[in-house]
């Protein structure tokens, strides 16, 4: 359906991938994996036909339609919800529009022999038969359908964009990819900033509804709940495997073995020759062997390894002081901005050592709700917090909270107490701080290095209840794995807002839903609640 022949992005001397070549079939759901860097954001934008490339060419029939979902949705803030969706429809218009103002032209003109007349005819007759090859459909309608399918109410067709949140933006991007029916989906991390459900729903939505899909994405239980190929881009090169991320995993590490089998022989027969020339070097009678051998050693292609960080890092939080039996205690507690309820009456108490999760669409007040336990805002009712608490807050801005003139090592150097100072370099380097990385001025940091950054700050300060608004948006999947175990072997109480199903699972024992202006108090965990979620998930989608 779309095959990649000899791609080839270069920059200055370096190469980011060489010569790659890969076919996506008609039904394909391919994760597109790689370490950050290695270029998967960059071929995506080759593929969608936004980026060129060096050499090579992505080749698709005319019929072939590919709809790209970025990273950074450019919704636009001045439109409604029914216009933005609408712009799916665009080059229909935009023909239509050049079709009539070529017409009206051949109208008012009377050159009919003039050769600028003819080219006019020409121009008219190509831009007609592409207009008249698109299907005739009632835009109107096919929007309403879209939008209605996709959970927006006929409300909200005429509200602007701006006006809703991260996951319902990303539903207007979809309605627009569904009007368009494309062949192929691309899809850049479409689950950061996007709540469970939404996430949830995506999934069924590429499942059940779309055709050819690749996706890259650090959410574990998404990309092996939908996928079932895995492309790796790794020192340039494709890997390709039939396989789900997590048999891919299983897969990459066999594939390793045979090349760490095939380096070290291959090292092994290098070090033999050398050996030999060293030896006959300046001998008459081998001199055409010598000479063989060095034109072989030159010409010799060297086996690369994947570089993979098999460091065993184990982190743990400093033991958490002793606090009283309930670290927070909400009653009657209310929150409005002028004539929007967030929530209203809600109480709920968390005991000594719990480990909950809050959970809910975007824009239900799991953030507001933390605000008020920080008395950052101001809520009707009260708000406790219990004996002997230290809290450390991770907040979804925090990574702005950092001192810009200090190195990164100063940053977590200043907090860390005990012997765990001399563990900083690794605890650093489990967080993609590597090397010179860790003299590094906080202030040329990334957004992503920042909110790493600011979490191993977080990690290293002794704390008994620990509060975390979305932790894992800028993280890869092993430093994801590295908090959670950290979390996992914390002894003091949680409390953690999240979308990243695979990140909570196993992690919350209770679960607050905010929901409807409500809190709703499920006493389990957070794996039997998201079982039952995707089931209500699934009944809702029809499209």
């Amino acid at each position: 359906m779309v095959s990649i022949d000899g791609l080839t992005v270069s920059f200055s001397d370096r190469a980011l991938f060489d010569n790659i070549s890969f076919v996506i079939n008609e039904n394909d759901k391919i994760a597109l994996m790689g370490k950050n860097g290695a270029g998967k954001s960059t071929l995506m934008k080759i593929i969608a036909g936004v980026q060129k490339a060096n050499k090579g060419k992505v080749n698709k029939s005319e019929q072939t339609t590919i709809a790209y979902l970025p990273q950074h949705l450019l919704t636009d803030d001045h439109c409604t919800v029914a216009e933005e969706a609408a712009k799916a429809f665009r080059e229909y218009f935009e023909l239509k529009e050049q079709l009539d103002r070529l017409n009206q032209e051949m109208g008012e003109r009377t050159d009919y022999e003039s050769d600028s007349y003819m080219a006019l005819i020409e121009q008219a007759s190509d831009v007609g038969e592409r207009f008249y090859n698109l299907e005739e459909v009632n835009h109107a309608a096919e929007v309403e359908k879209a939008l209605l399918g996709l959970g927006f109410k006929r409300e909200d067709f005429d509200r602007p964009t701006s006006e809703f949140s991260g996951g319902w933006r990303m539903r207007i991007e979809l309605a627009k990819i569904l009007l368009q029916k494309p062949d192929l989906i691309l899809l850049d991390e479409p689950t950061n900033h996007i709540d469970i459900e939404s996430v949830v729903w995506l999934e069924n939505f590429l499942l059940k509804k779309a055709n050819a899909v690749v996706v890259i994405s650090h959410d574990k239980a998404f990309i092996d709940n939908i996928t079932n190929r895995t492309i790796e881009l790794t020192l340039g090169k494709i890997y390709d495997y039939k396989a789900n991320y997590s048999h891919y995993l299983v897969l990459r590490e066999d594939r390793r073995a045979s090349q760490l089998k095939a380096y070290k022989e291959q090292q092994k027969w290098i070090a033999e020759q050398q050996r030999f020339v060293e030896r006959f070097k300046g001998t008459y009678s081998k001199t055409n062997q010598v000479s063989s051998v060095e034109r072989m050693l030159e010409k010799l292609e060297i086996i690369e390894v994947d570089e993979v960080d098999s460091s065993a890092l184990r982190l743990r939080f400093p033991a958490a002081p002793r606090s009283g039996d309930y670290p927070l205690i909400a009653k009657d507690l209310s929150k409005s901005y002028d004539d929007h309820v967030v929530f209203q009456d809600t109480n709920l108490t968390i005991e000594r050592g719990e480990k909950v999760a809050f959970v809910g669409r975007n824009g239900e007040g799991k953030s507001t709700m933390i605000k008020a336990i920080m008395q950052e805002i101001e809520v009707q009712g009260t708000c406790q917090i219990g004996h002997n608490i230290h809290i450390g807050y991770f907040a979804q801005n925090q990574a702005s909270l950092l001192n810009e003139k200090a190195t990164v090592f100063e940053t977590v150097d200043e907090v860390a107490k005990g012997d765990i100072r001399t563990k900083l370099k690794g605890i650093l380097g489990g967080f993609m701080f590597h090397g010179d990385d860790i003299d590094k001025k906080v202030s040329v940091l990334s957004g992503g290095e920042k909110t790493r950054l600011a979490m191993v700050k977080l990690l290293l300060e002794p704390v008994n209840l620990l509060i975390l608004d979305e932790p894992t948006n800028h993280l890869d999947l092993r430093s994801k794995d590295v908090l959670k175990e950290a979390l996992l072997n914390y002894d003091g109480t949680l409390i953690l807002v999240s979308h990243d199903r695979d990140f909570l699972k196993g992690l919350a024992h209770k679960v607050f839903e905010f929901k409807n202006k409500r809190v709703i108090e499920h006493f389990e965990t957070i794996d039997d609640f998201l079982v039952r979620n995707k089931a209500e998930s699934m009944r809702d989608l029809d499209l």
